[in-house]
């Protein structure tokens, strides 16, 4: 196992440095989105739903949403004055009845680990609270949040468990309960007996998880079957952004050669001839067949008409040269 946090275990004028290690983990069978055609994984853009733009990690904030609907952004200066514990200390603030804890109160499980050097005040502590049955509660700082704990005794190991804040459980309130229901004795006899007949010492080892055994059988066997793909290489980063800007790309560059070819043909026309910036594309694509009428300097650049005439006068000048 990997230490996610070191620090050190205060009780007192005793300070036990120790490391924390996650003791429980998620074994469910995880899925994600593909595309059904080609097995392609999907991903999730951050995207802003005021101006539209994709947001890189570097550019987000955490902000608090008023109850009239106003948005308080925050940022680290934030944070910093908060009043806080420790955040490397775990600090013992009493010892209560274990009894006394509900266990819904209790979240997630971490075992700590001694270091070698404060291995007796470890086990002293240990011993103290299997003897007196009672249970440490400890403010701690664990995710950059302050968490209530308790710390108790699992095997030879202290376990710390985070427990939710008391406002954070729920009252269970049902009318249903209030109704009034008569049991008669024979009935308060035959559950007895029925829990009774059930009774066994718990043995963890004895319980596994049929849904996922079932589960991955169904995932083995397909791929058994050959019924797994292998999806193609990723498109590029950005989905229809980088879409977007190849087609500004390919927009642009048909413009400048557009621009270019323009700029070639104007010394042909002597200038005669000069295109609007914002005309439409047919009329674009009409600049080509007047570039290559290059004779036709005197007549007027919207008249294509007129263009010929002097074409053809010209044609006769030069034959009337020829023949003289």
């Amino acid at each position: 196992m990997r230490a996610m946090w070191k620090g050190s275990l205060a009780f007192g004028l005793v300070n036990v440095p120790v490391k924390v290690y996650a003791a429980t983990e998620d074994k469910d069978v995880r899925f994600h989105q593909v595309h059904a055609e080609d097995g392609g994984r999907i991903s999730m853009v951050r995207r802003c739903q005021v101006c539209g733009k994709e947001v890189s990690y570097h550019e987000l904030a955490r902000a608090y949403e008023t109850s009239d609907g106003r948005t308080v952004v925050m940022d680290d200066a934030d944070f910093e004055n908060l009043p806080v514990p420790g955040a490397h200390e775990l600090d013992v603030v009493e010892f209560v009845p274990s009894d006394q804890l509900d266990p819904i109160l209790f979240d997630r499980s971490y075992y700590l680990e001694p270091d070698k050097s404060a291995l007796k005040p470890y086990v002293l502590l240990r011993e103290a609270l299997e003897r007196t049955e009672r249970t440490a509660v400890l403010k701690v700082v664990l995710r950059k949040r302050t968490q209530l704990a308790a710390l108790r005794v699992y095997g030879e190991v202290l376990v710390l468990q985070t427990m939710r804040w008391p406002d954070e459980v729920r009252t269970a309130s049902f009318d249903v309960l209030d109704g009034k229901v008569t049991v008669k004795e024979a009935e308060s006899a035959m559950a007895d007996m029925l829990v009774e007949s059930l009774s066994t010492d718990f043995d963890p080892d004895a319980f596994t998880d049929e849904y996922r055994d079932a589960l991955l059988q169904v995932i083995e066997a397909k791929v058994a079957g050959g019924q797994a793909v292998t999806p193609e290489t990723p498109a590029a980063e950005g989905g229809d952004a980088a879409v977007i800007d190849l087609m500004t790309a390919l927009r642009e560059s048909v413009e400048r050669s557009r621009a270019s070819r323009a700029d070639s043909a104007s010394p042909a026309r002597g200038g005669a001839d000069t295109e609007d910036e914002d005309e439409s594309r047919p009329a674009a694509k009409k600049a080509p067949a007047r570039a290559k009428k290059a004779p036709a300097r005197k007549a007027p650049a919207k008249k294509a008409p007129a263009k010929k005439a002097p074409a053809r006068k010209a044609a006769k000048k030069a034959t009337t040269k020829k023949s003289a």
